[in-house]
């Protein structure tokens, strides 16, 4: 019994902590409807501002005040640097997808990240401990932290003065308006650039406040913000988009859950969090608290694809053009050979996104979990089964598109930013089972000896083997697009409700496009591997979605080959930067953004601009 108490304890410890940081994201989508993933590099900030701060201010007086004074103010500088995003990026991305607004983001963290390394370094920095929360408290003669027991109580503070924020101030009314209808709070006058710019003050010093707060239980380093926004995105998305007690409820339910689960479950416990999303999200679309009208203000994508026709005359010299330097690769070198290989194993994967998204309107951020499944399904039947590559690249998309259609299932009865959740949430669980079947997967050591067959050793054949399985999986990608079905796709993207009324089954539709696309990125997964020789759990990892995703929209979501040139462009400036400099992430980061503000229609669209 005394453990238990101990547990529930520790659990309570870590769901106060984890609302104090979603609670920023929580409102911060609900005014402005931005998915903010930067909201992690604010919490990494906050810890880095404290272990700088705070130390300079107890050198004056060891005291808790100063502590918590520093702390405060950690929160409050942080605070300030979402004012400067707010103010230099978001506003400019206010009525933009939210797809466009997750790779904005995105690329804010990789700058931060860069920023990070080089005013702190790589090495991690130790906070010091609370002053008069040093020691232990006996519990039913269980000893347990002080400062963590204190932690118990900042989470409920947190939601009291919230609440007081949100009912006895104009500008917590105002929060609560735009969060119901921001339109209406546009039309009655209020000055939404400063209810935004203070919304961001707010969120980010609440994030801040969580890092700070984190010191002396942690020390702060530079892998801090993705470690910590999956979390608070799922949290966020269980309790309900925008609904700050649906926020503090779910963490409750995260915190005790992780704590017990180690105990019950301790080899799924990567994967418990995202199991109860899922699982909350199939029976209350909306999350716990959550409302309809918070997540359906706004269209999530853009017009998608708008020309589903054949290449015009140029665009036909342009792809013959491509296809020739491709088989002229192996005159050059083995490098050109490898980088033309993985481009066409990446055109293939963001090929397939852009189906779903451009095509289906279906926006997923776990698209990465088909490719890793398709290459572990190939890689696995070749080393632990000793099948040869020929039905090992078979089973590639079979496992691709048995993943697609399990997840898919729940996947496509929701929409909006839920649905581009739930994806996210069903990618989690592939990645934790994946990363903690050791047994069977490797574990993070991955698989290594997934060799092709030997008349496909050499790099020049397996080059040509991989743009005739690739070209040929496109083409097939491209008169699905162009059959009805892909124009029912297209009617139920654009409305579903009208499509329902005329008597298109849109959830089937759906479905099957998901099969489809996920069987497809699995085809690309497994060519991947034979081409590394190993896989890892990277391969499942949102990153790797994230990339897919910045893919279709560097080479145009509106076209159907648009994908196709930018993961070209893309996978060749990635390969570019990266060697030569170690401040690759901060050029990428610029270059996300940069693509989103200046040309979201993508290369595609420059092109018919240019015409």
């Amino acid at each position: 019994m005394d453990f238990v108490l101990i547990q529930a304890l520790s659990g309570l410890a870590s769901a106060s902590s984890l609302f104090v940081i979603a609670s920023g994201l929580t409102i911060v989508f609900g005014v402005t409807r931005i998915v903010n993933f930067a909201h992690g590099s604010f919490y990494m900030l906050g810890a880095y501002a404290a272990v700088t701060i705070v130390p300079w201010l107890l050198e004056f007086d060891r005291s808790p005040t100063l502590f918590f004074a520093g702390v405060i103010a950690s929160a409050l500088v942080v605070g300030m640097l979402g004012v400067v995003m707010e103010v230099l990026l978001l506003r400019r991305i206010y009525k933009v997808p939210e797809l466009f607004q997750l790779l904005a983001t995105f690329g804010v963290v990789l700058i931060v990240q860069d920023l990070v390394l080089l005013a702190w370094g790589p090495v991690d920095i130790a906070g010091p401990r609370a002053p008069g929360l040093r020691h232990g408290v006996y519990i039913l003669d269980q000893r347990f932290p002080a400062y963590e027991l204190f932690l118990i109580f900042v989470g409920p503070a947190v939601l009291a003065l919230l609440w007081l924020l949100m009912h006895r101030t104009r500008f917590g009314v105002l929060i609560r308006a735009a969060t119901q209808d921001r339109e209406m709070v546009g039309a009655l006058g209020v000055n939404q650039a400063m209810l935004f710019t203070g919304t961001l003050f707010l969120g980010a010093a609440l994030a801040g406040l969580g890092g700070a707060l984190q010191i002396p239980r942690v020390s702060a380093n530079a892998h801090m913000d993705l470690s910590v926004i999956t979390e608070a995105f799922v949290v966020t998305v269980i309790g309900g988009m925008g609904s700050v007690p649906g926020a503090f409820l779910a963490a409750l339910l995260i915190g005790l859950l992780q704590a017990f689960g180690v105990l019950v479950f301790p080899k799924i416990t990567l994967v418990l969090a995202f199991l109860l999303m899922a699982v909350v999200l199939v029976v209350k679309p909306w999350g716990l608290l959550g409302k309809p009208d918070v997540a359906s203000g706004r269209a999530v994508l853009p017009e998608g694809i708008l020309d589903p026709r054949p290449l015009d005359r140029f665009g036909k010299v342009l792809a013959g053009v491509a296809v020739l330097a491709l088989l002229a690769l192996p005159l050059l070198d083995d490098y050109s050979v490898k980088v033309g290989t993985e481009v066409l194993i990446f055109a293939l994967a963001a090929f397939s996104l852009n189906f779903l998204v451009g095509n289906g309107g279906i926006v997923s951020f776990g698209h990465a979990a088909y490719f890793g499944l398709g290459a572990y399904g190939a890689g696995m039947l070749v080393t632990k089964a000793g099948l040869s590559m020929e039905p090992a690249l078979l089973a590639a998309p079979i496992a691709g598109g048995a993943a697609a259609a399990l997840f898919g299932f729940f996947v496509v009865r929701l929409s909006g930013i839920y649905l581009a959740m739930l994806t996210m949430a069903f990618a989690q669980i592939a990645y934790a089972v994946v990363f903690q079947w050791v047994e069977v997967t490797g574990g993070d050591n991955g698989i290594v000896g997934v060799w092709p067959s030997r008349w496909a050793a050499s790099r020049e054949v397996y080059l040509y083997l991989t743009a005739a399985l690739s070209i040929a999986a496109i083409l097939f990608l491209t008169r699905v697009i162009r059959a009805p079905f892909g124009a029912t796709l297209r009617a139920a993207r654009d409305s579903a409700a009208r499509a329902d009324a005329i008597g298109i089954d849109v959830r089937t539709h759906r479905w099957l496009g998901f099969i489809l696309a996920g069987a497809a990125a699995g085809l690309a997964g497994g060519l991947y591997a034979f081409s590394k020789g190993s896989i890892d759990p990277t391969l499942l990892s949102i990153p790797l979605s994230v990339d897919f995703l910045s893919m279709i929209l560097l080479g145009g979501i509106q076209s159907v080959f648009g994908p196709l040139a930018g993961a070209a462009a893309f996978h060749a400036v990635k390969d570019q930067l990266m060697p030569l400099t170690d401040h690759w992430r901060l050029l990428l980061g610029l270059a996300i953004i940069a693509m989103v503000l200046a040309f979201p229609r993508g290369l595609a669209g420059l092109r018919r601009r240019a015409a």
